[in-house]
């Protein structure tokens, strides 16, 4: 239950923080779909997309980077469980390091659709939909320890405190084994 609680709170803690032209839509928020279809007439609206990071080209003045389409979540940050959109290019006059915004990172943008652009995908050249960036936001990424432990401690056995066993074991916690739910506990001596 801690570990929810934590979870939560950093959750809520992250999206706080978030710049708000990311945690808010623009008041005609226009769909990746919808400018796919007709992207002159869309031309100059502004749009809140985001994704993952398929490519980073830096050029003189200008950093490009293709993103792998995805819907946002009410907080701006993309589903991944969804069925991703499309491609398309996000032009920022900021550097954006590669090492940074790599491939496969979780990016949301704010700006204004510009048109489009020509970019080679293998060999294959796409017109993509080119946004002129003003907020550009990287998510963090969130792990999941994989401690099975019980009362937030990795390797303790399902009783808690002093091996479970009600006194204390200079093994306690020397070997690692898997969670008391089932699996493999190393012979102690006991």
């Amino acid at each position: 239950m801690k570990y929810y609680f934590l979870l939560l709170c950093l959750v809520l803690s992250a999206c706080s923080s978030l710049p708000p032209t990311i945690e808010n839509p623009p008041a005609f928020d226009l769909s990746y779909s919808y400018a796919t279809q007709d992207p002159a007439r869309y031309k100059n609206m502004s749009v809140r997309w985001g994704g993952v990071i398929a490519e980073v080209d830096n050029e003189q003045n200008a950093s490009l980077v293709q993103v792998l389409s995805y819907p946002l979540n009410s907080y701006g940050r993309p589903m991944l469980d969804e069925k991703p959109q499309g491609r398309f290019v996000v032009k920022s006059t900021q550097f954006l390091d590669p090492l940074v915004y790599s491939k496969n990172s979780e990016i949301t943008v704010a700006g204004t659709l510009t048109g489009t652009i020509d970019r080679t995908i293998g060999k294959k050249t796409m017109t993509l939909p080119q946004v002129s960036a003003t907020t550009v936001y990287l998510w963090p990424v969130y792990t999941y320890s994989g401690y099975d432990g019980y009362y937030g401690y990795p390797y303790s056995y399902p009783y808690g405190g002093y091996g479970g066993f009600g006194y204390y074991s200079p093994y306690y916690y020397a070997y690692p084994h898997y969670g008391w739910r089932g699996g493999y506990y190393p012979y102690h001596g006991w």
